[in-house]
């Protein structure tokens, strides 16, 4: 009897702890324990170039190009390092690789066949830029939390150094007695730069934001021995980028 009844006390005790669901997990806190100390940014991006040279001119007259064959995709990269609240230095990386067929308007071969060409057109570039928050990017509540804003707008600019890859290979008329031959017509080399952009970084969780920019580059370079009497190529253009930008931030200050 006695042991019946010791059985029915731990049956009692035990069924409301049974019943009981499992804890819900913590969530991730809505803070960071301070301000952040700096960033990297991982971009996407379509060049829209200017093809404001007479190089363009040539081609675009003489060969079934126009200026828009030019525009390209790329892919940029930013590490920023923040100086004061709202001020980061930032290093940046910037690729695009325009790349078209093409044929002469107005000349045939001896068969009636086009006379094609590739032509592409690869930039790299090299900058060192300051980046000015417009807004502060978050606020203070204590020593131990740091409340970033959802929606920060950004504006900056800076120079660097521009390396470009023209290259055109294909087949190709000597207007002088109007006879077709094959070669390869190629500049390469570096060019200062400079640039400004703006654009807003979009908090998406604790650390990761969306961002989104426009920015306009200035460039020129010189075309070389391959292309006598050019000016030097337009390499200038507007660039519009999408991406994730990751935030860093240590031990409370």
């Amino acid at each position: 009897m006695r042991l019946c009844v010791a059985l029915l006390v731990v049956l009692a005790s035990a069924a409301p702890a049974a019943g009981q669901a499992p804890p819900a997990p913590r969530p991730s806190p809505d803070f960071l324990f301070s301000r952040p100390d700096g960033s990297v940014t991982l971009r996407g991006s379509w060049l829209f170039a200017r093809a404001g040279s007479d190089w363009y001119d040539f081609v675009t007259d003489h060969l079934t190009l126009d200026a828009a064959d030019f525009n390209a995709p790329g892919f940029g990269l930013d590490v920023a390092v923040a100086v004061t609240p709202r001020l980061d230095v930032q290093f940046g990386l910037d690729y695009s690789n325009a790349h078209v067929s093409s044929e002469y308007r107005d000349f045939v071969d001896n068969n009636r066949l086009p006379i094609a060409q590739q032509t592409r057109l690869r930039e790299l570039n090299l900058s060192g830029n300051i980046k000015v928050a417009l807004t502060e990017r978050g606020r203070e509540v204590s020593r131990f939390a740091w409340v970033p804003r959802r929606f920060v707008p950004y504006a900056g600019g800076g120079g660097g150094v521009l390396w470009f890859d023209v290259n055109q290979t294909g087949d190709f008329v000597d207007f002088i007695d109007l006879s077709v031959f094959t070669d390869v017509f190629r500049a390469r080399g570096w060019a200062p730069s400079a640039q400004i952009f703006g654009g807003m970084d979009v908090r998406l969780f604790r650390r990761l934001y969306f961002m989104f920019d426009g920015r306009y580059l200035w460039a020129a370079g010189e075309l070389g021995r391959d292309w006598i009497d050019f000016d030097p190529i337009d390499l200038a253009g507007f660039r519009l980028s999408g991406g994730i930008n990751v935030v860093f931030a240590g031990r409370p200050r």
